[in-house]
């Protein structure tokens, strides 16, 4: 599993983008995770999927609503990273309404959630392979703080505690 200090792996996840400029079209598009971390500072924060009821209640909103003191903090971008295909990271982020405020990333195939050791195995419930709930403060692809949830919770991986953990490590 990934932990505090090492640098996060090679990857790709896609995201779905509603306008066409600066190098993208309408659509999915592929953002190489090296380059997209390079010299920024990312707030990203993982769950296990969209439109399920705690992500769509809580998870997903927390990060709305500090998008502003998550920004003021040092934050450059943040990330929701989820096991869905683009097409449905761009829908549930249209109904989430976090145009400007946060990035819905798909992992489609698990490949990134994998790459980290974060997987949740929810076969049993239909779902298949998942992320696990998480949130982590990455700098420059060096992960500075990681939180991850015990199954079922949610209590260390939102932004609340993502935005103190900013404000202690981006001074």
């Amino acid at each position: 599993m990934l932990k505090v200090g090492d640098r996060l792996p090679a990857g790709t996840l896609k995201e779905y983008i509603e306008v066409e400029g600066n190098g993208c079209s309408i659509g999915p598009n592929d953002f190489d995770v090296a380059k997209s971390v390079a010299g920024k500072n990312i707030a990203i924060f993982a769950l296990p999927g969209a439109f399920t009821p705690t992500c769509s209640a809580k998870h997903v909103p927390g990060f709305v609503e500090k998008a502003g003191e998550l920004k003021a903090a040092g934050i450059d971008e943040i990330w929701c990273i989820s096991v869905n295909d683009a097409f449905v990271m761009g829908a549930w982020g249209r109904d989430q309404k976090v145009a400007g405020k946060v990035r819905m990333m798909a992992d489609g195939s698990a490949t990134f959630t994998t790459a980290v050791g974060l997987t949740l195995d929810r076969t049993a419930a239909g779902m298949g392979i998942r992320s696990q709930r998480y949130s982590m403060l990455v700098v420059d692809g060096v992960v500075k703080t990681l939180n991850v949830e015990a199954p079922g919770k949610f209590e260390v991986s939102d932004a609340a505690t993502l935005l103190a953990q900013a404000r202690q490590h981006l001074r």
